[in-house]
């Protein structure tokens, strides 16, 4: 009776779990193919990081990659394979990366909202970027999908979380029933 409780799948069919994949991969193909050379949709002055190597390898190769890899650990969540990583390790990486993830697209708008009520000045650098209606509406779309990412992250790992509670709490109640 034990073994069989323990082979029952602990993963939820999650809605929000999909959403948090897809907007890892959003974040993920710009970077690939910034790294491979296409310019598509880059917000900037995108000639400039083709003088430097380690800005193409890190800047979008190694940040395309660990957005691939990020929307497979949300997948993890919601599908069988993912019963093969340990709980703990699962919730702590997810709601660390909710949290991050929620506050980094929360952060630009915060610095919108502030810099529109004349509370932040731009420094010298950043004046261009924070008065060109261009990066901004980019900085609209990119902190939107970190804000996305992040919610649906945490609503999956919230999800995770109750489920796999209640399927331990029965095996253990198996336990004691089965001693």
């Amino acid at each position: 009776m034990f073994q069989k409780k323990m082979a029952q799948q602990v993963y939820t069919k999650s809605t929000w779990g999909y959403v948090a994949c897809i907007s890892a991969l959003l974040y993920a193909a710009p970077h690939l193919w910034w790294g491979m050379g296409i310019s598509v949709a880059f917000p900037g002055d995108f000639k400039s990081f083709h003088e430097n190597i380690w800005s193409i390898a890190i800047g979008f190769w190694t940040m395309g990659f660990l957005a691939v890899l990020a929307s497979l650990f949300a997948l993890s969540f919601i599908q069988p394979w993912g019963r093969r990583i340990p709980r703990i390790m699962l919730l702590i990486l997810g709601w660390i990366s909710s949290i991050g993830l929620t506050f980094w697209g929360l952060g630009f708008f915060y610095l919108r909202f502030f810099i529109e009520i004349g509370r932040v000045i731009s420094s010298p650098q950043f004046t261009y970027q924070d008065s060109n209606i261009h990066p901004i509406i980019w900085g609209y779309i990119w902190y939107s999908l970190f804000l996305v990412w992040g919610i649906s992250l945490g609503l999956t790992v919230l999800q995770y979380q109750r489920k796999s509670r209640v399927q331990n709490e029965e095996v253990n109640k198996s336990i004691s029933i089965d001693n």
